[in-house]
C-alpha cells in the first residue's frame, strides 16, 4: 500500500473545498459591501442588505465576516474601497449569448481580464446591449434558448461558464445556453 495515504486524501479534498468556499464568501462580502454603500447599513431599511446578508447565512458565512463587509461598505476600515457594478455582454462558442454580473474595484483590469476568458475559451466580449434584449425580462429565463447538442461545443461553453464564474470580480452568469 505505499503511496496511500488516508490523511493525504484529507488534507487535498479539504484544499478545494477551502478554496470554493472563500471564492464565495469573497463574493457575498462584496455585494453586502455594495448593498451598504448604495442604501445604507441598516438592513432593516435595506433589501439589498438584508438579501446578501440571508445568502451570506445560507451559505455558513461567519458573522464576523459580514460585520466585517458592513464596516468596509460604511467607509469604517481602513481598507475601504469603492466598488461599483459592471456589466459584460458576449458570445460563446455556437452562438450562445452570455451576460456576466461584476463587483468591480477597478473596471478596466476587470474588462481585460473577463475580455481574456471570453477569447480563450474561443467566445468573443461584445458590446453594450449586443445581448441584454435575451436577458430583458429575466436574466435566469431568457427570451430564447440555443440547443447544444454537439458534446465538445458543450464541453467548451461549459468551460467558458465555469471560468467566467471561478474569476472573483464576477457575481453571477447567465447564458441562453440549453444543455
Amino acid at each position: 500500500m505505499s503511496g496511500h495515504s488516508k490523511w493525504a486524501n484529507i488534507k487535498r479534498q479539504k484544499g478545494v473545498n477551502d478554496i470554493k468556499r472563500a471564492q464565495i464568501f469573497t463574493k457575498i462580502a462584496r455585494a453586502i459591501t455594495v448593498a451598504v454603500q448604495k442604501f445604507g447599513g441598516d438592513p432593516d431599511s435595506n433589501p439589498n442588505l438584508r438579501l446578501a446578508i440571508e445568502k451570506a447565512r445560507a451559505e455558513n458565512m461567519p458573522k464576523d465576516n459580514i460585520e466585517r463587509a458592513i464596516k468596509k461598505g460604511t467607509g469604517g476600515s481602513l481598507g475601504a474601497q469603492r466598488l461599483e457594478d459592471a456589466k459584460y455582454e458576449g458570445f460563446g462558442p455556437n452562438g450562445i449569448a452570455i451576460l456576466v454580473d461584476c463587483l468591480t474595484d477597478n473596471k478596466n483590469r476587470t474588462t481585460a481580464e473577463i475580455r481574456n476568458i471570453f477569447t480563450r475559451f474561443g467566445g468573443n466580449l461584445g458590446g453594450a446591449g449586443s445581448t441584454n434584449y435575451i436577458f430583458a425580462s429575466d436574466p435566469e429565463n431568457p427570451s430564447f434558448t440555443i440547443p447544444i447538442t454537439d458534446e465538445p461545443t458543450k464541453n467548451k461553453i461549459i468551460s467558458l461558464l465555469e471560468a467566467l464564474d471561478d474569476y472573483d470580480d464576477v457575481q453571477e452568469v447567465y447564458s441562453n445556453g440549453e444543455f
